[in-house]
């Protein structure tokens, strides 16, 4: 997974965990390609619309002292910036994109750089805004708002940044650490570079003869086979390679972590936790509440491992006996079927949804299939404002890929739905918000497929999926959240943090997790190695919005079932609000408090409900033996 770190948040939104990995190189039709002159027409006008971007930072620069002139002034500098921001995604967009469709390639490469470097040059001739409208104070701020309506769009902006008064340094201080943004990342490009480029993978012979390269696609290729030696193989092989790099990635990760710390303390939070929450106004309750609840729920987590022992005839299950799937199932699903019954599961929420969205299918916004050189995994980026959302997508023609194309189609949805309603200052909406459509349509998509099922087997295998879903979602990302909060609450305290260190705190969450000590899931000690392995811990607390959103999402979709047209208008309206206040209040005013225990006691009970209707059917198959 990647995430663009840009000065508003939600902005773009990049999904590479919900991956259908590439299993084999296609080079696609023109139709199955995105069509980036929507954007640009050719390389030449992208180069002009970044030389245009960067002129206008001399004027911005030139703003500095206005915003407490008068009201007209402070619109006038606002106003620029934000036409130069929009400006400036356009362009980071076109590149990013063209970049996307083969890492191979050097000369998009370069552009992507010059794109990033736009956006930290962008970050220093904008760093003295925030302190100088603090300066001029709430009540002036205020006045202006209440003076001139072409300050509306900019309000939630203008009170967020008051609202950082107490972590705000001075200009000089603000101007300062502008000019580190790309040193800050440096640990997390560090291991991007270890991880996908600098590390040998091993190449292991299955069972059956075929020769597998065991690096981050072929473990999660592997680890899903049938046979239970090739899945242990899979994980000794590539849990082993990561080990030989745990002092150096040790390292990295405590440089990463030290960094944060350091950068929290100097803003005067109380935490990196703290930092990140007050970020986009989150009570620390949702935080707190998710792990708790979690914890509380480790009994049905457990209850999923035994039925899972059950179905595949394991006695005694291991760690890499999680990812085979419950059930075969031998069904294809190429574009024009993943359209389709996309859009068929999406008619719970109403005519212009599919209309929208059939529409949009119908362009070249995505870019489908794997093919030598493309990144892999999946994501939607919805920051070209003028445009349109993009999707990236590795179909392999599975029911896995059909998910992901619903999934990423809810991130696209949330897009159009927003810029519906919102100017361009309001649509992009936080993260916090951001993965309840995707989560929500993949729980649409999965009741649909499991009611028109035609034989047991098949609803079965959706049940499965339905239920590996919230282990990897709920449960795992949680547990991750926990791991990295108690990452940072060490570094917070002082403590030496080396590689066999951080294997050590990871294995006691993970065994915890997994019922080890009860016979639940053996986890053995090489794979506590699994924290080199996960990107997100570079992210900073980003992890645990995966599973609220999931609860979110989940909660909203019992809304649209249990009150038809009403629930489906809640859910429509809590798109359309963009970013347009914090997420939190947002989500409340969709009838959703993640403070509070009851969304995740209901996605609790909702996998205990799926697990007795798959203990059910499998009840009635051997009855019928």
């Amino acid at each position: 997974m990647r995430k663009l770190l840009l000065p508003i948040a939600g902005a773009v939104v990049l999904l590479a965990s919900h991956a259908a990995l590439a299993e084999k190189s296609q080079t696609p039709d023109a139709q199955a390609t995105w069509n980036l002159t929507d954007l640009y027409p050719n390389v030449e006008a992208w180069s002009e619309a970044r030389e245009q971007v960067m002129a206008r930072f001399e004027e911005i620069d030139a703003r500095r002292g206005s915003l407490g002139e008068s009201a007209d002034s402070l619109y006038q500098t606002y106003r620029l910036v934000s036409d130069t921001y929009r400006q400036a995604g356009r362009v980071y967009v076109y590149a990013s994109l063209n970049a996307d469709e083969d890492l191979r390639n050097s000369e998009t490469q370069e552009r992507r750089q010059l794109a990033d470097i736009l956006f930290a040059r962008f970050g220093e001739v904008t760093a003295w805004m925030q302190p100088e409208l603090i300066e001029v104070g709430r009540e002036v701020i205020e006045s202006y708002i209440n003076e001139d309506e072409r300050l509306a769009p900019f309000a939630y902006q203008l009170d967020n940044s008051l609202r950082n008064a107490a972590h705000t340094l001075s200009p000089e201080t603000e101007q300062t650490l502008s000019y580190f943004s790309q040193t800050f990342g440096a640990p997390n490009d560090t291991y991007s570079l270890l991880a996908n480029s600098d590390i040998p993978w091993p190449t292991i012979t299955l069972s059956d003869g075929d020769e597998v390269v065991v690096d981050s696609q072929g473990y999660a290729r592997a680890r899903r086979s049938t046979n239970r030696d090739d899945r242990k193989l899979v994980f000794d092989t590539f849990w082993s390679k990561w080990g030989e790099y745990r002092n150096s990635l040790g390292a990295v990760m405590n440089s990463h972590l030290q960094t944060q710390v350091a950068l929290a303390k100097a803003r005067n939070y109380d935490s990196v936790l703290h930092r990140e929450l007050f970020r986009d106004n989150l009570p620390p309750e949702v935080y707190r509440t998710l792990v708790v609840e979690v914890n509380k729920a480790l009994p049905t987590l457990h209850r999923y491992f035994r039925l899972r022992a059950r179905i595949l005839g394991i006695e005694q299950m291991h760690y890499y006996d999680i990812y085979p799937p419950l059930v075969s199932l031998d069904r294809k699903f190429d574009l024009e079927a993943s359209k389709q019954i996309t859009l068929d599961a999406m008619s719970v929420l109403g005519d212009d949804w599919v209309d929208t969205q059939k529409a949009a299918m119908d362009e070249r916004w995505m870019h489908v299939y794997p093919q030598r050189g493309k990144l892999s995994g999946a994501y939607m980026s919805g920051f070209a404002y003028d445009v349109h959302p993009y999707l990236l997508l590795n179909h392999n023609d599975n029911y896995a890929s059909l998910s992901t194309f619903a999934h990423e189609w809810g991130h696209a949805m949330h897009t159009i739905y927003a810029k519906q309603e919102q100017p361009f200052e309001t649509a992009g909406y936080a993260t916090f918000i951001a993965e309840i459509p995707s989560t929500s349509l993949e729980l649409i998509l999965q009741d649909y497929m499991a009611k028109s099922a035609v034989s047991v087997d098949e609803q079965l295998f959706y049940l499965g999926h339905g239920l590996e879903g919230m282990r990897g979602t709920f449960f795992r990302q949680t547990m991750f959240a926990e791991f990295e909060l108690a990452l940072y609450e060490a570094a917070e305290r002082g403590e030496a943090l080396s590689g066999d260190r951080i294997s050590e705190m990871y294995g006691e969450i993970l065994r915890r997790y997994h019922g080890h000590d009860d016979g639940v899931v053996i986890i053995d000690d090489l794979y506590t190695n699994e924290w080199m392995y996960i990107p997100h811990f570079y992210y900073n607390m980003y992890v645990f919005q995966y599973a609220t959103s999931q609860t979110a999402g989940t909660a909203l979709y019992d809304k649209i079932v249990k009150d038809g047209e009403a629930g489906v208008d809640n859910y429509k309206d809590l798109l359309r609000a963009g970013g347009s206040d914090y997420p939190y209040k947002l989500l409340v005013n969709a009838g959703v408090d993640l403070a509070t225990p009851g969304p995740y006691e209901a996605i609790v009970a909702k996998m205990n409900a799926t697990m007795d209707e798959i203990e059910r059917l499998l009840d009635e198959k051997e009855e019928q033996r």
